[in-house]
């Protein structure tokens, strides 16, 4: 069994403890010695991660078995055709990637805490939601996905990890789980 600090990483945080340049970092909201983070959200994103002290768990978080969701706010009104596409696949950067399930939303999640700052608006230009899962990680994926298609991502939040959910944990909030393998 592996005990797991499951995380909401606020916005413009780096992913890792240290940081060279002053950014806000993983030192400044988890204080517990031992625990290294299964996988990365990029500094603009937000959500979901997962700590662990366990090398061998921390693997198997970030491979192919364990399926990773996203709540992302496009900007465009999308539409089922660019979401077929994101299943089908895409080629980026040299890599094939495809969405395992990608939908739209009827409206922003009541649920989702503002952003601070908040996203740029154009009034004149509509945003969507969707929600993306993927079976990768490779770096910025969703964001490269989505604006393959014409929807350039405003915002990103992971809001699962395998059978781990952010349920209603706040920006910067933290709490553990044991993984029993």
């Amino acid at each position: 069994m592996s005990t797991l600090i499951l995380f909401n990483k606020p916005f413009r945080v780096l992913s890792q403890f240290t940081d060279t340049e002053g950014r806000n970092n993983l030192s400044e909201y988890i204080n517990e010695a031992g625990f290294y983070a299964a996988g990365r959200l990029d500094f603009d994103s937000e959500g979901l991660m997962l700590l662990t002290d366990h090398g061998p768990t921390q693997h198997l978080i970030t491979g192919k078995k364990w399926h990773k969701t996203y709540l992302v706010q496009v900007e465009g009104k999308a539409v089922a055709k660019q979401l077929q596409q994101l299943r089908k696949g895409l080629l980026i950067k040299g890599h094939s990637v495809k969405a395992l399930d990608a939908e739209i939303l009827a409206k922003k999640p009541g649920w989702l805490w503002k952003r601070n700052p908040p996203i740029r608006q154009r009034k004149n230009i509509p945003t969507s939601w969707l929600n993306v899962t993927i079976n990768e990680g490779k770096n910025r994926q969703v964001r490269r996905m989505c604006a393959a298609v014409g929807l350039p991502v405003l915002r990103l939040i992971r809001t699962q990890i395998g059978d781990f959910k952010l349920g209603n944990l706040q920006p910067g909030e933290l709490r553990h789980d044991k993984l029993i393998e």
